[in-house]
């Protein structure tokens, strides 16, 4: 009888510690999807912080008291087909830069870029680049250059500049 007591004990055992080790598994798959998810959300721009631009006279054009702080200032451009995003950043070099927000690599997961510092980092294979090198360094994953040009003290990009990179979006 205590040899049959035994074997009943063993196997309650058993199935606590196999209870016990699915609680922990769920647990873990807990955390690591809510830090995916925390990443994910961390590493998207806010999209309060998209500013609509229109295009007056066939220009967009940016007040540069808004965007000479050094930091990133994301944008979109509502062309027929797409939405065009784009940003502008003035790199330690003091120069304005502009490029979509995305690359020839990584254009169709339509993640775009992040800045960390004085680099942009995409958001889909965290490749880092330098500010200065926007709109210098063309091609691959960097940036896709977007020309402007400085008017008194106003950013101005052509229109038919932004439309050039709709393929980038669907457009």
């Amino acid at each position: 009888m205590d040899k049959k007591r035994q074997e009943k004990k063993e196997q309650f055992d058993n199935t606590q510690q196999k209870s016990s080790a699915a609680k922990i598994l769920i647990i873990v798959a807990v955390v690591v999807l809510a830090g995916l998810a925390g990443f994910f959300v961390l590493t998207q721009p806010a999209t309060d912080s998209i500013a609509s631009v229109k295009s007056i006279n066939g220009e967009v054009r940016i007040d540069l008291s808004q965007i000479n702080d050094g930091q990133a200032h994301y944008f979109s451009f509502a062309a027929k087909d797409a939405v065009i995003p784009f940003f502008v950043i003035k790199s330690v070099d003091g120069v304005m830069r502009a490029a979509f927000d995305a690359c020839d690599v990584c254009y169709r997961e339509k993640k775009g870029y992040r800045q960390e510092g004085d680099q942009m980092v995409c958001n889909n294979c965290n490749m880092k680049f330098r500010s200065d090198l926007i709109n210098v360094v063309k091609g691959g994953c960097n940036p896709a250059p977007l020309n402007r040009r400085i008017d008194g003290q106003q950013l101005v990009i052509l229109d038919t500049d932004i439309l050039k990179g709709a393929w980038y979006f669907g457009g």
